[in-house]
């Protein structure tokens, strides 16, 4: 994989917030496009976007998108609508990097919750891992996962 886009609603925000919370810092490619061609490739009528990368991890960039023309419409997707995807980082400690988002007033889905079977769950080999949904400024779901010791 080389790259994972995100359209959100200001660039430079949230390049800011995906840095300062999660630590993903810009690595000095960027691009804008206001061109007909390009906006015919991503099937987006008169598209003028900017875009920021950074590199997640040991190899996948995020590429963050602002598109100014036309005018984005607010995220309002659920993890279980078709289509909507999220992105997952792996972390040491769940439960620090937990009481970090909370601190810093990110929005939590809920507390971290451990995979274990029963109560309707099968964990399978993911069994003892700890999961975590947060949101991005957009409201786009992200997913924080510790893998058991």
């Amino acid at each position: 994989m080389h790259h994972i886009g995100v359209p959100v609603s200001d660039l430079a925000r949230s390049v800011r917030w995906y840095e300062d919370v999660l630590g993903i810092a810009p690595n000095g490619v960027t691009i804008s496009a206001t061109n007909p061609a390009i906006g015919a490739v991503v099937e987006v009528e008169n598209a003028s976007m900017r875009a920021s990368f950074a590199l997640a991890g040991d190899n996948v960039l995020l590429e963050l998108i602002q598109y100014d023309s036309p005018q984005p419409r607010p995220f309002t997707g659920r993890n279980s609508d078709v289509g909507v995807m999220h992105l997952c980082f792996e972390v040491d400690d769940l439960d620090s990097a937990h009481r970090d988002l909370v601190r810093r007033g990110v929005h939590v889905n809920a507390d971290p919750v451990v995979l274990q079977d029963g109560d309707g769950v099968e964990a399978g080999t993911l069994a003892g891992t700890k999961i975590l949904y947060l949101r991005d400024p957009d409201g786009i779901q992200l997913e924080l996962f510790e893998l058991p010791s």
